[in-house]
């Protein structure tokens, strides 16, 4: 067992969090529909579907199918909805997830930014979502699924690549080039095998609660892993050649909106 040592930012970087079961305990899915479906966004069908799915997540986790399965759903849930309707649900929604932040990842969070790094969600969940609560968190900003705006209304296609797995990878490599970002120097926390590009993409992965097939690939490769208790207090276990990493940072909180921003408009 051992302590995170702590390291800290020498040029710009940033670290990059999973949200469902790595900085939050379960699925933001299932909060998302629950608030959707109250203000009467979502049909009780589709919310029923959705909460089964997120049962079936919160179980046994991610997988291809799965989040596929709910990118679809989501995407045909929101059509022609107006955005404006959806983000205000933001004020049902972020004290929820918030509740769910695992005290752990936000203990994380403090270090990397106190240590100067540039903080980030990076998800498949709604962008509407997730840049809420990054902001709430005191985050750099969010990175995740945008879906196509026409005349301010949903259209139930997607305004460029599911932001999972190799998505996840696509999108923070447009973020490093726009803020100038060493991906060698940056962190990503994960909990699912799914989310290997981004791990593989950084130059400190770390696993978080992770999955049977994450944990192996993790020990096999030397990356720290990280234990999430429900409690106070994280137990951590390095592998024989993984040092754990854990300092932080702020990057510019304006240049990530605007970088957040600029993905938005592209979909409007």
């Amino acid at each position: 067992m051992t302590e995170y040592a702590e390291i800290a930012s020498t040029g710009p970087s940033a670290a990059f969090f999973d949200l469902d079961r790595t900085l939050i305990s379960g699925s933001s899915t299932w909060v998302f529909g629950i608030a959707a479906w109250r203000a009467g966004l979502v049909a009780k069908r589709q919310f029923v579907r959705d909460a089964l799915s997120a049962l079936a997540f919160r179980l046994s986790g991610a997988s291809d199918e799965t989040s596929h399965g709910v990118r679809d759903r989501i995407l045909g849930a929101v059509k022609g909805v107006r955005r404006d309707d959806l983000v205000g649900l933001n004020t049902d929604m972020v004290p929820k997830l918030m509740e769910r932040v695992r005290p752990e990842a936000h203990q994380l969070v403090e270090m990397h930014r106190h240590a100067g790094r540039a903080t980030y969600i990076v998800s498949a969940s709604p962008v509407e979502l997730v840049s809420p609560l990054a902001a709430a968190l005191g985050m750099t900003g969010g990175i995740a699924t945008v879906s196509e705006i026409v005349d301010g209304v949903y259209t139930g296609r997607l305004a460029g690549p599911f932001c999972y797995g190799p998505g996840k990878v696509d999108a923070i490599e447009e973020l490093a080039r726009w803020e100038g970002l060493d991906l060698a120097q940056c962190y990503a926390y994960s909990d699912s095998a799914s989310d290997l590009p981004m791990l593989e993409a950084v130059g400190h992965p770390v696993a978080v609660n992770p999955d049977g097939k994450l944990e192996r690939v993790a020990h096999r490769r030397g990356w720290p892993i990280v234990i999430f208790s429900r409690r106070t207090k994280a137990v951590v276990r390095r592998t024989s050649q993984g040092v754990a990493a854990g300092s932080l940072a702020i990057g510019s909180f304006v240049a990530g909106m605007k970088y957040a921003a600029q993905r938005g408009s592209s979909a409007s």
